[in-house]
């Protein structure tokens, strides 16, 4: 399916962000392993987080849905069943990084796949340490999926320094500990998301987090047993940024945007928006666990910027976004530090300088980031032709262009955007209720 999207009205009213993905991966996975019967609230009925949920019923957890509420009766830490097929994750590398640091702890085999792209996305930052920790997983593609993982009685606990700044490596290590002896430090040197951290917490797994001169550590003792919890899931920061990106390049744009996730390891885009000159009000802050809060975004004259690249690791999801605002500056933005982007569902920097040259904007790109010249003052962006934008099945590809192309005064295309619903099922129905213009066409 394809974006057919015209020139879009200032985007104006109060709308609420479907839960945080991130969040609700790691829901499913934690009330499962608990004893007893947990309730989530909030948890995003998409594609990458459903295969998690489906993966877990495979293995014999038992789920009741309810509007906004699902009920997991949880299996414990060593109760679950063998699947008796290979698992497919679809495109989800959460769901399949994630879930081998729970599998290498089974006392059965299983083999993890996905669709093509997910089956294109490197394993090794993986592979490595569940291997030091004594778990029986192997590729046979290079380093990517399939992953096949062997059955174990217990892992060994490990003391590991995060070789890159990525959440799904942490937490994949994090989850495989619950089946290990002993303590396990993970040690990282920039801080990324810490939604795993948090939700252990509220399950009982006995954590600690400890900051140093070069980063911090996250010790862990295997615990007992999960203890069953509710968790009400916020909207999700990431999804959320769209729309505070159509608010502010979009004239006559006034928007606010409710309940939306406020974890510090998530909202590095509003530092940078802000920094850019946007104006956007943090209002009703609330939340014990996961904070949240609602945002008020207007219409802003942004300039461009030397993104920080402290920055980079907490808003990697969000840099398509930001490239467009970018793109709507005055003056130069330049991003570095940010070669994890070609590791993404597509080449994320390669996609983007296409996206950016199909609307007429110069950048020069690098191996690790992109310099991006802004239009002038009052000056509309100039593509030579009508656009039409591959989003190389990348979700946040095509939500990004779709939003830039709501400036153009003629109708554009975005094509291959099928993988949204993995992220963001009801995007097309909150643009057009904001006053965007984005109808869903099948490719010819």
């Amino acid at each position: 399916m394809n974006f057919k999207v015209k020139k879009g009205k200032g985007v104006r009213g109060d709308i609420t962000i479907p839960g945080d993905k991130s969040i609700s991966h790691r829901s499913i996975m934690c009330a499962s392993l608990a004893e007893g019967k947990s309730k989530i609230y909030g948890f995003l009925e998409g594609e990458d987080c459903l295969a998690t949920k489906l993966a877990f019923q495979d293995m014999g957890v038992n789920f009741e849905t309810n509007i906004d509420e699902i009920t997991v009766h949880g299996s414990g830490l060593y109760g679950l069943k063998e699947p008796k097929k290979e698992i497919n994750l679809g495109n989800s590398g959460t769901s399949i990084r994630l879930l081998s640091g729970i599998l290498s702890g089974q006392k059965f085999s299983s083999t993890l796949k996905g669709d093509e792209s997910l089956s294109s996305r490197p394993m090794d930052r993986i592979i490595e340490p569940l291997c030091l920790m004594g778990a029986n997983i192997k590729s046979q593609n290079s380093g990517r999926p399939p992953l096949e993982i062997g059955k174990s009685d217990m892992l060994n606990s490990i003391n590991y320094e995060l070789p890159v700044a990525s959440a799904q490596v942490k937490s994949c290590i994090l989850f495989a500990s619950l089946y290990s002896e002993g303590k396990t430090i993970v040690r990282e040197k920039q801080t990324t998301r810490n939604h795993t951290e948090i939700m252990f917490k509220q399950f009982g797994v006995p954590l600690s987090i400890r900051d140093a001169d070069y980063g911090r550590d996250i010790e862990m003792y295997t615990p007992s047993s999960l203890k069953s919890t509710e968790i009400d899931i916020p909207g999700d920061f990431s999804s959320a940024a769209f729309f505070i990106l159509a608010a502010l390049i979009i004239p006559n744009s006034n928007l606010t945007i409710k309940n939306v996730g406020m974890n510090e390891t998530r909202t590095a885009l509003l530092n940078a928006f802000q920094e850019m000159g946007a104006e956007i009000d943090i209002t009703n802050k609330r939340g014990e666990f996961e904070p949240r809060a609602d945002l008020n975004v207007k219409f802003s004259k942004l300039k461009g910027i030397n993104l920080d690249t402290k920055l980079v690791p907490n808003l990697i999801d969000e840099l398509p976004a930001l490239f467009i605002a970018a793109a709507m500056s005055s003056g130069s933005t330049a991003v570095r530090d940010a070669e994890e982007l070609r590791h993404k569902e597509s080449d994320r920097l390669e996609a983007m300088g296409d996206v950016l040259g199909s609307l007429g904007v110069d950048f020069n790109m690098f191996q690790d980031g992109i310099n991006i010249s802004g239009v002038d003052d009052n000056k509309a962006l100039s593509p030579f032709e009508r656009v039409r934008i591959n989003s190389f099945g990348d979700h946040r590809i095509a939500m990004s262009s779709a939003i830039a192309c709501s400036l153009l005064d003629q109708d554009s295309l975005v094509i291959n955007t099928d993988n949204v619903n993995t992220s963001f099922p009801t995007f097309l129905k909150i643009a057009n209720q904001v006053g965007l213009d984005i109808s869903l066409e099948k490719s010819s």
